[in-house]
């Protein structure tokens, strides 16, 4: 068992890729200072690199939960502190217990081609009176959120509850997470046609707040699916309270964290990273390609946690009532490859997954796995 407390904080600089979604290869060495030193973001009212304190928060794998998953995706935890865990290729969805992650099931229909696949899962908030869970998956059509019943450690009764998010090779989003309100919402991707982000009667490129039979939320604007718009490819969301993050893959330069609010317009494809423009919501943070290539984000103590699968780094990041409150900090950098997921678990440890195994990644022993985190001040 590996374990590692080291800090890691890297210089964010300027550097082009063509599509860094998922992308390959390990961040340029240029890009890494010395340890223990915070992370520099260009987003206005961040404090210099020079003068910004050193994080607030320690991070330090404990442990393994569960190794052996083939691209383990979506994370959700049961009332009973297990977890239902997606694998995105095989269309498998397991119980993660006890060291061990055994199938209950899987989800069908599914079409695993590029980046689709089986992705986000959500356990239903009033479970087990409603034995519910939400899987988003793609088909060679579309992606789909489902509703299965899962009672007896077995999922069945597969019910689709929407359809018609745009799918392609790229840009699928698939997070899924019931807010505070009860509802649910869900990340989506541009599906490689741009205008979907700014189009009001696409599902594509926005963040869906529905109810769990798959209809408009109230007070949705316009009373459509979608709570925001203007985003490229969702795959990381978060409550810290009421207030929700997102996390989302830049084109060629920017990566960024979003405070997300009803109606908003977060800019793509007309904007990438902090521009100013009028109508247009800027990131809280961002990140150049190369150090993020953000997937799933986790929150507790004050803190977005965001994995990064590119970047093979967990960032730690400061927040507070949909403000960034100091620099990020990037742990992990390099020590276990690409990572994809980040829950907090009910010990108030994180779990975080790798996804070496989805043909991206320098596969080491044992995975893909499942890493619990502990956090100390």
């Amino acid at each position: 068992m590996r374990t590692a407390a080291l800090v890691v904080a890297v210089g964010l600089v300027a550097a082009g890729c063509s599509d860094p979604d998922e992308g390959a290869g390990a961040p340029s060495p240029s890009a890494s200072v010395s340890s223990s030193t915070p992370a520099s973001t260009p987003v206005p009212s961040a404090p210099s690199s020079s003068a910004a304190p050193q994080g607030p928060v320690k991070l330090q794998v404990a442990g393994t939960v569960a190794t052996g998953i083939e691209v383990p995706w979506g994370l959700a935890f049961l009332p009973d502190k297990t977890a239902l865990v997606t694998e995105r290729d095989s269309g498998k969805v397991k119980r993660v217990a006890g060291g061990q992650a055994s199938e209950v099931g899987s989800v069908e229909g599914v079409d695993a081609s590029s980046e689709g696949g089986l992705l986000g899962i959500a356990v239903d908030p009033q479970y087990p009176a409603r034995p519910y869970v939400y899987v988003y998956y793609s088909t060679g059509e579309d992606n789909r959120i489902a509703r299965m019943t899962y009672q007896g450690n077995r999922l069945s009764a597969q019910q689709t509850i929407l359809e018609g998010i745009p799918m392609a090779a790229v840009h699928n989003g698939g997070r899924l997470r019931f807010g505070p309100d009860g509802f649910l919402y869900a990340g989506t991707g541009d599906g490689g046609d741009r205008p979907n982000s700014q189009d009001d009667d696409s599902l594509g490129g926005k963040i869906l707040r529905i109810t769990t039979d798959g209809k408009a939320a109230p007070g949705n604007p316009g009373g459509r699916p979608w709570y925001s718009k203007g985003h490229r490819n969702v795959q990381g969301l978060a409550f810290d309270g009421k207030q929700l993050y997102a996390a989302e893959f830049g084109q060629n330069t920017w990566d960024e964290l979003n405070a997300i609010t009803s109606g908003a317009n977060y800019g793509w494809p007309g904007a990438e990273g902090v521009s100013r423009l009028d109508g247009m919501v800027d990131p809280i943070a961002q990140w150049n390609t190369d150090q993020a290539s953000p997937s799933g984000i986790g929150a507790a103590q004050g803190h977005v946690f965001m994995a990064g699968l590119r970047g093979e780094r967990l960032w730690a990041i400061p927040v507070a009532d949909g403000k960034r409150t100091g620099e990020p900090v990037a742990f992990f950098t390099n020590q276990y490859g690409r990572l994809r997921t980040v829950e907090a678990a009910p010990d108030g440890s994180l779990w975080v997954t790798t996804s070496n195994t989805d043909g991206r990644g320098d596969v080491q022993d044992g995975d893909d796995r499942i890493l619990r985190v502990t956090i100390t001040r």
